[in-house]
C-alpha cells in the first residue's frame, strides 16, 4: 500500500528528430517533473523498458545484455540530470527498442530550446554527458525544436557484444570502459613529460578521479577503475592487491598498457606478494621482468591502501625506462592511492550493511512454499526498488497437520525498514496463532490486537511523529478432499483487494467480503467466509500493486479490468495464470511499476 505517484502527462507526438527509420520496434515513454528524482525515476523507466516483456516482444530470444543496458542506464541518468539542472523543466524520456539490426534509441526532451547542452570539453560547467556519449554511443545528437530540446543517442548490441572486455570474478560496466574519457590524458611521451603534466592536467584528474571512485560500491569496480585511471597517465602498468580474510592478500586486478602482457604480469606478482607496513609516500618495489619487452627495466613502486584505521590492500604501479618515478609523479600517485583506499573501504562498509540488510529480509519471507495434495500453487513476489529483496507486501503457505494447510497475502503500509519489520512481526505471529488451533476470525483480532499495542509502544518512544503501522491481509485455510477432488476453503479479508475465483465453465466471481484494515480499531469485529474450491477451478490472490498499476488516470482493475484478465486465463496451470497476471500488470503502463507486487494462485488438481 506504498503512496501512488500522481499522474504524470504524457506526450503522445511520435517525432524523434534526425533519427534512423526503424523497421520494427517497441516504444516507451515517460515524462517526469523536473526535480532531483527524475534521473532515478528514468533510470528505472529504461531498464524496465529494455528488460520487460516490450523487448521480450521485439527481439524474442536475443537479449540486449547487461553491458547495453548498463551503457543505456547510465546514459539517460546523465542527460536527464543535465536537462533538469539547466533547463529545469520536466523532462520526457522515451525508449524505442528496434529488432533489425537489434539496438536501441533513446531520447531525452525538456522543454528549454534555448538552453545549451553542457558536458562535453572546454565547457565551464562540470558535467559528463556529452563525454560518455562520445565514448559509448554508436551515434548520438541534439535535434533542436520550436518548443523544446531533444537530445538523442543510438546502442547497437551487435557492436556492444564485440570486443567486450571481461573481468574474472566481477562485472564491469560502463564506468571503467569511459574512465579515460573523464580525465585529461598525460603526453604520450610521459617519461621526460610526465611532470609538466602533471603540474597542469593533475588537479583536474585527481578531481575527476575522486568523482568516479566515491560512486563505486562494489570493491573489484574500484580495482578495475583503478587501473584505467593510472594506465597509461602516471604508469606502463599496475596491480592492486585487496586483503581478504586473516589478513591475506589477493592480486584482484592488473592492467597492462600493452593488454598482451597482462597474463604474464599477474604471473609474475602473484608470486611475490606485497608485506605489510608500506611507506604512505611509497615503496621501490623490484621491477618483474614480464613488465617490459625490451628489457630495459623501470621503477616500480608499491603504495598501501589504507583507510578508517586499517589496511585495504596494495596499489602496485611501475614505468618502464626510468630509473625513479618523478617526485611529482609519486605524490599524485599516492593521492590516487588514498582515494582508492577511501572507496574499497567505502565499498565494504556497504557490502557488509547490504549482507546484513539481505539477511534480515530473507527472514521476513518463507524459504519455501508447503506442497498441498490436490492443489496447485504459484507465487510471484517483486518488491519496489532498486536493490529490495523484501518490501512491504509479504506471503505464506503451511501446513497445520496432515490434512490442512494455511495461506495468507498481506501488505503493511509502506516500504521503509520499519514496515518491513511488520511484515516479519505478522507473517510469524500467524504462523503461531494457527498452530496453536486459532481459527481465521481469531487470527485477524488477535493480529489487530498485536499491531495497536506495538504501534502505542511506536509512539511512546519516538513521539507523535511516529507513524503507525496498518496492514491489510488475505488469511485462508485449505482442506483437500481427495475423494471428490477440490478443497474446502475458509478465507477472510481484512482490507486487502478480495479474490477472486475463476470457474470450470470460465466465469470470474468475487469470494469473501471486504472488512477494516488491521490495526486501526481496536474494537473491530472480523469473520470468514467459506466456500469450495472445486476440481478445476482456480483461486487469484492479489496485492494492491496488482489492483492499483496506474496507466493514465486508470488503474488495472478498473471496470473490472483484473477479472477480464483472469477469464483469459481458462485452461492454464497455476503458474501460468500467475505469470499472465505479472505480465500484464506490468504492460498496463508505459511507466515502471511503483509498488510491491505479489500474486498466490491456487488451482484444486487430481492429487
Amino acid at each position: 500500500m506504498a503512496a501512488k505517484s500522481p499522474h504524470r502527462p504524457q506526450c503522445q507526438e511520435q517525432q524523434v528528430g534526425a533519427l534512423l527509420p526503424l523497421s520494427r520496434e517497441s516504444v516507451a515513454r515517460t515524462t517526469l517533473p523536473g526535480t532531483l528524482g527524475a534521473p532515478a525515476a528514468a533510470r528505472a523507466f529504461v531498464r524496465t523498458a529494455l528488460t520487460g516483456p516490450g523487448a521480450t516482444a521485439v527481439l524474442g530470444p536475443r537479449p540486449l545484455g547487461d553491458r547495453l543496458t548498463e551503457d543505456a542506464v547510465l546514459l539517460v541518468s546523465e542527460l536527464v540530470t543535465n536537462a533538469v539542472l539547466h533547463a529545469g523543466t520536466e523532462v520526457e524520456v522515451v525508449c524505442r527498442l528496434r529488432a533489425t539490426p537489434p539496438g536501441v534509441v533513446v531520447e531525452v526532451m525538456d522543454l528549454h530550446p534555448a538552453s545549451a547542452v553542457y558536458g562535453g570539453q572546454g565547457t565551464r560547467r562540470r558535467g559528463r554527458g556529452l563525454q560518455l556519449m562520445g565514448a559509448l554511443a554508436e551515434s548520438w545528437g541534439v535535434t533542436y525544436h520550436r518548443t523544446r530540446k531533444a537530445v538523442w543517442f543510438r546502442l547497437d548490441a551487435a557492436r556492444k557484444g564485440a570486443g567486450a572486455e571481461a573481468v574474472p570474478g566481477d562485472t564491469v560496466g560502463g564506468e571503467a570502459r569511459f574512465a579515460k574519457t573523464l580525465a585529461p590524458a598525460a603526453p604520450a611521451r610521459h617519461r621526460d613529460g610526465a611532470a609538466g603534466w602533471v603540474d597542469r592536467g593533475g588537479p583536474s584528474f585527481l578531481a575527476e578521479a575522486s568523482d568516479l571512485l566515491a560512486g563505486q560500491l562494489d570493491e573489484n569496480m574500484v580495482a578495475a577503475l583503478a587501473g584505467q585511471l593510472l594506465v597509461p597517465r602516471l604508469a606502463d602498468w599496475c596491480a592492486v592487491w585487496l586483503s581478504a580474510e586473516g589478513r591475506r592478500l589477493r592480486l584482484c586486478r592488473v592492467w597492462h598498457s600493452d593488454e598482451r602482457r597482462n597474463d604474464a604480469l599477474r604471473l609474475a606478482l602473484e608470486s611475490h606478494p606485497p608485506p605489510t607496513g608500506l611507506d604512505a609516500s611509497g615503496t621501490p618495489w623490484p621491477w618483474p621482468e614480464p613488465a617490459d619487452s625490451r628489457g630495459a627495466g623501470g621503477a616500480a613502486v608499491a603504495f598501501p591502501l589504507f583507510a578508517q584505521g586499517r589496511s585495504h590492500g596494495v596499489l602496485l604501479l611501475g614505468r618502464a625506462g626510468v630509473p625513479q618515478l618523478n617526485e611529482g609523479v609519486a605524490r599524485l600517485s599516492g593521492d590516487v592511492a588514498r582515494r582508492v583506499a577511501q572507496a574499497v573501504a567505502t565499498a565494504r562498509r556497504y557490502t557488509r550493511q547490504a549482507t546484513i540488510s539481505r539477511a534480515l529480509q530473507r527472514r521476513q519471507l518463507p524459504t519455501s512454499l508447503a506442497h498441498i495434495p490436490g492443489v496447485d500453487t504459484a507465487i510471484v513476489y517483486e518488491p519496489h526498488g532498486e536493490g529490495q529483496t523484501v518490501g512491504g507486501d509479504f506471503y505464506d503457505l503451511f501446513p497445520m497437520g496432515r490434512r490442512r494447510w494455511c495461506f495468507l497475502l498481506g501488505d503493511v503500509c509502506g516500504s521503509d525498514p520499519e514496515a518491513m519489520s511488520v511484515t516479519g512481526l505478522a507473517r510469524h505471529l500467524v504462523r503461531l496463532l494457527a498452530r496453536e488451533g486459532h481459527g481465521a476470525e481469531s487470527v485477524l483480532s488477535r493480529l489487530n490486537q498485536a499491531l495497536l499495542e506495538e504501534g502505542a509502544e511506536a509512539v511512546a518512544v519516538g513521539g507523535e511523529q511516529a507513524r503507525p503501522r496498518f496492514l491489510s491481509l488475505l488469511y485462508g485455510e485449505l482442506e483437500p478432499d481427495p475423494a471428490t477432488g477440490g478443497a474446502h476453503c475458509t478465507l477472510a479479508s481484512a482490507g486487502h483487494p478480495l479474490p477472486l475465483r475463476l470457474t470450470a465453465d470460465g466465469s470470474v466471481v468475487t469470494t469473501g467480503s471486504s472488512q477494516m484494515l488491521l490495526g486501526i480499531d481496536e474494537d473491530a469485529e472480523f469473520h470468514a467466509d467459506t466456500f469450495d474450491l472445486a476440481l478445476g477451478e482456480t483461486l487469484l490472490c492479489v496485492t494492491d500493486g496488482v489492483t492499483e498499476r496506474r496507466s493514465g488516470n486508470r488503474q488495472l482493475d478498473d471496470d473490472d479490468g483484473l477479472a477480464d484478465i483472469l477469464r483469459g486465463c481458462t485452461g492454464l496451470g497455476a503458474r501460468a495464470v500467475a505469470e499472465r497476471v505479472r505480465r500484464a500488470a506490468h504492460d498496463f503502463g508505459p511507466e515502471p511499476i511503483d509498488d510491491d507486487l505479489a500474486v498466490l494462485v491456487l488451482e484444486a488438481v487430481r492429487a
